[in-house]
């Protein structure tokens, strides 16, 4: 069996990364399932053809305020069931999960809240990170997990060009660099760290100071596999040159 090709992208406003080549890159990589965040738009506002775009089945979880957050995916395979949101209102209310189950696997397009300046939104951050790995956790018990998405946080020094200047920023305070430790601790694996392991690799750049062309990025998006399918990954990468958005899209190629 080929490996499935798994991409997963912030398009941080699906009009506007339609109006900036959204179509011609699902037309040029193709993936089996596109997992989308921060759509910020509801299905009945958006052209039919990125509703019902080519051979993909098309699930939407917008947020209960316009323009903000949500998620939605593109499956070309049938789910056996979808799940909105976790269950926890202040977080389902701003679309931030959505599970799509298959025979073998469970896949999860989470989109992590931000911390925000100040740090206004830390515990809302900490509250989710914590509360999405029990969910994680709840469904690995019938079935291997993977799960992808804006985490909005860099892990280690090594995935953002200025650590030492961000260190009490959103992104990359302790706290939630502890809870991403504590989610990778419980058995799931950052798929990219498996094939690079180098700096200078990056999933967001800000739009001010040129900072994309620069490459003074964050490392923010992931794909994480439950430890049961270390082995059947076969791929992880940054498709860093694909532009329509401030985040790259990212990708992973799993035997399952």
């Amino acid at each position: 069996m080929s490996a499935l090709f798994l991409v997963s992208w912030n398009v941080n406003g699906i009009r506007a990364c339609y109006s900036h080549g959204f179509l011609a890159f699902v037309k040029k990589y193709k993936p089996d399932i596109l997992a989308l965040q921060e759509i910020k738009a509801t299905p009945d506002k958006l052209p039919k053809e990125l509703v019902n775009l080519l051979d993909y089945e098309s699930i939407w979880y917008p947020a209960k305020r316009r323009g903000y957050a949500g998620t939605a995916v593109y499956t070309k395979a049938k789910p056996t069931a979808v799940k909105y949101g976790t269950g926890i209102k202040e977080f389902d209310d701003e679309g931030r999960v959505i599970t799509l189950e298959f025979k073998k696997f469970f896949f999860i397009n989470a989109y992590f809240p931000n911390s925000q300046h100040e740090l206004t939104r830390l515990k809302f951050k900490i509250k989710f990170d914590r509360e999405i790995l029990k969910y994680m956790e709840k469904l690995r018990k019938k079935k291997p997990v993977v799960i992808c998405g804006d985490f909005n946080v860099a892990h280690k020094e090594i995935d953002l060009a200025n650590p030492k200047q961000n260190e009490q920023n959103a992104g990359f305070t302790i706290e939630e660099r502890r809870e991403m430790n504590k989610i990778l601790r419980s058995g799931y694996i950052d798929t990219f760290r498996m094939f690079v392991k180098e700096g200078g690799h990056y999933s967001w750049w800000t739009y001010r100071f040129n900072a994309r062309a620069r490459n003074i990025g964050w490392r923010v998006d992931y794909f994480l596999v439950s430890k049961e399918l270390e082995k059947k990954v076969k791929d992880a990468f940054i498709l860093e040159d694909v532009h329509g958005s401030d985040h790259a899209p990212v990708g992973v190629r799993v035997k399952i």
